[in-house]
């Protein structure tokens, strides 16, 4: 693999490393050949000279060429590289290779491996390699294996998890094969890393994740606020904890997570119960996409900016559960948000199962999927729920209790929101909503959005929908984006290019 690959200018990468940009963090990884160490742009250590660098697009590259991770700036940290392509074939089909790789709960306790991601993509395994190495310069299971390393190197600096755990839940088949590979790559065994953070003091009971500026962090926060389920979710200025189930290899794992936002350090905070430590690669990507903190600012406000010139920070909130979200999107049309958390807060209350927390205000999880999949219509009538959301809310608990409908960031888009607008009670809205929110899908548009009619000033046309639509072409595809800007109120009347908002 050659270094400094095409689509990664070397000298604006330098300069971007002289300023520390955030912005750029996880979009490149520095090796500095002096050291044989590689960084990430907002690494502390003195600025090496320009001769001595190299520039990679991923820290599977880096690791390929022979770097290691610096233990300072800690690449594991890092917000992923989430790229979506319009366009060429071929890296349509390698980004959603690594979509799935980087999505744990697609693979439902599989161990992920080429044949399997190539069997998921209707490809053969020769012609998945082929592509995926001319689109990214490693192979498939180098960049799998860098992702179970860099998840296992995160674990070890910031929990007590015994280092057996640790090695098993990072997706190493083995302790033994898990000692090799570290030791391989990073030139020291697992033991002395964990040695190295301990004496330097580092917090081991707090995961810290990055995310790149600008980031909205009070929007962020009042969003999750305005939609607080009582006994499930509990908000107090920038922090938000929760209580959280995780079905995995077929066992419910249910806690608590605690996250607060320090901002000056571009980071979240993640505080995790005991109970839930045996799925933390799954706690950290839930709360990852949950909080939007892969997104890149740079392409998505090159896009909106001239039409939403206020809301370059913004992000669009995602789930801590798909299925929970997609029921509380089924409990919220046609209705506002404080009349859609009441009757959430009555189904919490009714369905939701009492839980144990050290943490102030949390009491009860969301109600399972086994439990509402069964749920009688009287029981949800006497909630205020009308039949029609009855029948949409028993339908999806169904669907995801039998495995038939997957609510995350690595299902197929288009058979997902098919799949959804086939149940009862469930039309265009919903199912674009939940996949703009649960499948982290980018470009999910929700036209017949009354509000988003007003925001776009398309309310008094004769066909709003059509209308949005149509003006929604331009912020292709970020129009997840552009709704959560719309419903922000950050739409410039100046720059407002919707049909028949100004005419």
């Amino acid at each position: 693999m050659s270094p400094n690959p095409p689509l990664l200018q070397a000298d604006a990468c330098y300069l971007a490393l002289k300023a520390r940009d955030a912005r750029f963090d996880g979009r490149f990884f520095t090796g500095v050949t002096s050291t044989g160490i590689y960084c990430r742009p907002v690494c502390r250590v003195r600025t090496p000279k320009r001769e001595n660098c190299l520039f990679f697009g991923h820290a599977a590259q880096a690791e390929s060429a022979g770097f290691r991770p610096c233990l300072r700036c800690r690449p594991e940290l890092a917000p992923n590289s989430v790229i979506w392509s319009i366009q060429d074939a071929s890296a349509i089909l390698s980004h959603q290779a690594v979509r799935l790789l980087d999505e744990p709960e697609a693979w439902r306790g599989e161990s992920p491996s080429v044949e399997a991601l190539a069997r998921r993509l209707g490809v053969s395994d020769r012609h998945l390699r082929r592509i995926f190495e001319a689109q990214f310069g490693v192979s498939p299971v180098q960049y799998l294996q860098t992702r179970r390393l860099l998840t296992a190197k995160q674990l070890l600096a910031d929990t007590d998890l015994p280092i057996t755990q640790v090695a098993l839940i990072s997706g190493f088949a083995s302790v033994r094969r898990f000692n090799a590979a570290f030791s391989e790559h990073y030139g020291l065994n697992p033991t002395q890393l964990r040695r190295q953070h301990t004496a330097a003091g580092t917090d081991a009971l707090a995961i810290r994740l990055a995310w790149r500026p600008p980031y909205d962090a009070q929007a962020m926060v009042g969003f999750f606020a305005a939609r607080c389920i009582r006994g499930v979710e509990h908000v107090d200025g920038q922090r938000l904890a929760r209580t959280l189930a995780i079905d995995h290899g077929g066992r419910l794992h249910k806690g608590w997570i605690d996250a607060r936002f320090d901002v000056d350090r571009h980071q979240l905070l993640l505080r995790v119960g005991e109970s839930l430590r045996e799925v933390l690669p799954l706690v950290i990507h839930r709360v990852r996409a949950a909080f939007d903190l892969d997104a890149d600012p740079e392409a998505i406000n090159g896009v909106l900016h001239e039409s939403f010139p206020s809301g370059d920070g913004l992000r669009v909130p995602g789930a801590f559960s798909g299925y929970e979200l997609a029921l509380r999107a089924v409990l919220g049309q046609q209705i506002t948000v404080a009349a859609a958390r009441t009757l959430a807060q009555r189904l919490v209350d009714r369905f939701g199962e009492p839980i144990e927390t050290p943490q102030p205000g949390l009491s009860h999880l969301f109600p399972q999927p086994s439990v509402l999949a069964h749920a009688d219509g009287d029981a949800l009538g006497q909630l205020g729920i009308v039949r029609q959301r009855q029948a949409a809310i028993v339908a999806i608990a169904r669907a995801v209790d039998e495995g038939r409908l997957q609510l995350h960031g690595g299902a197929d888009v288009a058979a997902t929101i098919s799949a959804l607008t086939q149940l009862p009670g469930i039309g265009e809205w919903t199912a674009q909503y939940i996949a703009m929110r649960a499948l982290r899908w980018p470009d999910a548009f929700p036209a017949a959005d009354v509000a988003l009619h007003k925001a776009l000033g398309v309310a008094g046309t004769a066909q709003p929908a059509k209308a949005a639509q149509t003006a929604s072409q331009a912020w292709k595809p970020w129009r997840s984006y552009a709704v959560i800007r719309a419903w922000a109120g950050t739409t410039s009347p100046v720059n407002h290019n919707a049909p028949g908002g100004t005419s």
